[in-house]
């Protein structure tokens, strides 16, 4: 470990800044600096030597370039064990830098406040970002600093070790260095691709922000993380009002809910998952309606499921929730008297969804060194391509059932079956190897719980039906209306099937897998 003599800082959050100028006075270190955090500096009392003079060259270009200088390059990078470094420095009259305290032009913080593409772009930061680099190369013999989080340890360090800092220290700062200088390019890279509509550019990096750690992964013997991807928020607008912290299981089921939820269900909507699965969804005038319909779909599945509204929970609604055992409750919004009959239920998480919205296009699956990227999957069906292959014709109500099934099955995983009786569902069969046993359990579990709803109702899959099998399990149950994307080679024998039995059937054209 070699003593530092000089250290450069050039920081936007000057936070706890004097903290650290007090350890470096004590150890003698040198602080050269620049712009506004020289200015910091001498305003709170301490010598500090400006970019500029240091260099011999003064910043220009309103501000672009000051501290990109071989004198503040090479006193970075010069490996200190190397003579014919030394020798060149010694020519040069150049002093090392051992010490680097930078953070960046808050590029980040300036999107969320400004559309003004010229004030973005002057908040890109380039010479920051080339010293951190160059630190963090020569972490060996320099110490990078990227994080006011990191001045602690860095005192700590100099305290303990008079003035120096270990190689171990020295090498996590430098991984964090480059963790940082990889998230503010991705971050970067990220808005040009949104300001060119561009979704699969040749080279595509994601940046991330850890927001907590959680108890452990989808089982206890995985950890595991949640971080923030965005470029218009700094938190994921999940206000947490009462419960456990929440577990990776509740954040999955949770974002599946979601979805469903802002898939533009502008009635009243009621949606409860399990196992990132829909057990019951309902659309009604009256949100407790809405949630008793969701319920009464499959009660046994919505057991320990996640409850998601679109609307506030009132006394009445929380009432009728605080009767069955649900891990998490999401709306937009609790009375007064809601909140307080729910927070009895001391693990329930109760989160208020009102600030939550969707920003990303495009949805992305991970496999150990690859990953699929597609576009969300934010159609249903045009109604003037929508084709009615049976004799029979729907009316204009049942019309809006077909909708809200098809709606709903987009969302259920694949093989997928959604049975529908006034924009409730009664019956899913979802996840299947084959459409048969989908068809099976969703009328099973209507036939359990809603047998009374099955006699004309509305069935929807989300992909079409190879045999007539399906449809034919459907109809014995009291389904009258099919609902599918057609396609099959067997469209023909399946259509027959339709007709023989007097029901409707409507092809979409438009697949819907979720798996």
């Amino acid at each position: 470990m070699n003593k530092i003599k000089n250290a450069l800082i050039s920081v936007s959050d000057k936070e706890n800044l004097k903290n650290i100028l007090h350890i470096l006075k004590k150890n003698k270190i040198n602080v050269i600096s620049s712009g506004g955090t020289f200015k910091s500096i001498r305003k709170l009392g301490f010598k500090c030597k400006e970019v500029s003079e240091y260099t011999d060259f003064k910043e220009m270009l309103d501000g672009r370039v000051k501290t990109l200088h071989p004198k503040i390059h090479s006193g970075i990078l010069f490996k200190r064990d190397k003579k014919k470094h030394k020798k060149e420095m010694q020519k040069k009259n150049y002093d090392p830098i051992d010490l680097v305290i930078v953070n960046f032009y808050p590029f980040e913080t300036s999107i969320k406040k400004t559309s003004n593409n010229e004030k973005l772009i002057e908040n890109i930061d380039i010479g920051g970002p080339s010293m951190v680099r160059a630190a963090a190369k020569n972490f060996k013999s320099v110490t990078i600093i990227t994080d006011k989080e990191d001045y602690t340890e860095l005192i700590t360090e100099l305290k303990k070790f008079r003035g120096k800092t270990t190689y171990n220290f020295r090498k996590k700062m430098a991984a964090k260095a480059f963790n940082l200088t990889a998230y503010y390019d991705s971050i970067v890279s990220e808005w040009f691709n949104r300001e060119l509509d561009l979704k699969f550019p040749e080279r595509k990096t994601f940046f991330g922000k850890k927001i907590s750690q959680l108890r452990y992964g989808e089982n206890p013997h995985q950890k595991s993380s949640i971080y923030i991807s965005s470029l218009k928020s700094d938190d994921i607008n999940l206000h947490q009002l009462s419960g456990k912290d929440l577990s990776y299981n509740n954040y999955n089921d949770i974002f599946a809910g979601l979805e469903i939820l802002y898939s533009n269900l502008k009635a009243p909507s009621t949606v409860i998952i399990k196992h990132a699965n829909p057990c019951g969804v309902s659309s009604n005038k009256s949100a407790l309606t809405s949630f008793i319909n969701a319920q009464a779909s499959d009660p046994i599945s919505a057991f320990g499921g996640i409850v998601a509204c679109n609307f506030k929970i009132s006394n009445k609604i929380a009432i009728e929730i605080s009767k069955t055992f649900f891990e998490v409750i999401l709306a937009k919004g609790f009375d007064k008297k809601a909140l307080k009959i729910l927070k009895k239920k001391k693990n329930m998480r109760i989160i208020d969804i009102s600030k939550f919205n969707y920003e990303s296009k495009t949805t992305g699956r991970f496999f150990d060194n690859s990953f699929l990227l597609q576009e969300k999957d934010d159609f249903i069906f045009q109604r003037k391509k929508l084709k009615c292959v049976t004799k029979n014709k729907p009316t204009g109500k049942e019309l809006k059932d077909i909708e809200f099934a098809f709606r709903v099955c987009k969302y259920v995983k694949s093989n997928a079956i959604v049975v529908v009786k006034d924009n409730s569902t009664i019956g899913i069969g979802a996840g299947q190897q084959n459409r048969l046993d989908s068809c099976k359990i969703a009328v099973q579990k209507a036939r359990k719980f809603q047998p009374k709803h099955l006699i004309n109702s509305i069935a929807a899959s989300d992909a079409f039906f190879p045999f007539a099998d399906g449809i034919k399990t459907l109809i014995n149950a009291g389904v009258k209306t099919i609902v599918q994307p057609g396609g099959s080679i067997r469209d023909k024998e399946v259509i027959e099937a339709a007709n023989k039995a007097r029901i409707k059937m409507i092809f979409t054209g438009i697949r819907h897998f979720n798996h």
